[in-house]
C-alpha cells in the first residue's frame, strides 16, 4: 500500500468563524468515496455539520465520482455520518442549541492507520468588522516580515 498524503483543508473557516473547540472524528464512507478522496478529489469548503437523532452528519461535502467505478458509484453531495464518542456528541449538541453556533469541518486527512479523519470545530460566525481586523493584522504581519527581510 503506497502512502498517499491526503490533506484537504477548509481555508475559509478561520476567516469566517471564531473557532472555539476542535474534535477529530472518523467518517463513514463507501469504497468509491475513499478511492476518490485518496486521489484528492474532495472538497469541504461548503460543508457543515448537523445533529440528527443523536448523530452528527456532515452535509454539502463534495466527493467527485470515482471514474473507474461501475454503476456502484456514490452521490457526490450525499450526507456522511461522523463517528464520535457519546460524550463528544452530547457536548456538541449542547453547543449547537444556542443561536449563532455551528459545527464546521477544518480539514480531512489520512491517519497513520489508513483511516480518513475529519477535524471539526465548534464555531461562531464573525462579524464584518472582525474580518476587517483579521485582514489588517495579516497585512501588518506581512509588512513586518518584509521589513525584517531587508
Amino acid at each position: 500500500m503506497s502512502k498517499n498524503e491526503v490533506n484537504i483543508k477548509n481555508k475559509r473557516a478561520r476567516f469566517e468563524y471564531h473557532l472555539l473547540e476542535t474534535y477529530v472524528a472518523g467518517i463513514q464512507l463507501a469504497g468509491t468515496e475513499i478511492k476518490s478522496i485518496r486521489l484528492g478529489k474532495a472538497s469541504i469548503l461548503e460543508a457543515y455539520c448537523v445533529m440528527n437523532r443523536g448523530e452528527v452528519w456532515m452535509r454539502n461535502m463534495h466527493i467527485s465520482e470515482y471514474e473507474n467505478a461501475s454503476f456502484y458509484n456514490h452521490k457526490p453531495r450525499g450526507d456522511r455520518k461522523l463517528l464520535l464518542n457519546k460524550k463528544e456528541i452530547v457536548k456538541i449538541d449542547k453547543f449547537l442549541m444556542s443561536k449563532g453556533n455551528t459545527l464546521i469541518p477544518l480539514r480531512m486527512y489520512l491517519s497513520e492507520k489508513g483511516w480518513i479523519k475529519v477535524e471539526i470545530a465548534c464555531a461562531q460566525g464573525k462579524k464584518l468588522h472582525d474580518k476587517r481586523q483579521d485582514l489588517k493584522e495579516k497585512d501588518d504581519r506581512r509588512d513586518m516580515d518584509r521589513a525584517m527581510k531587508k
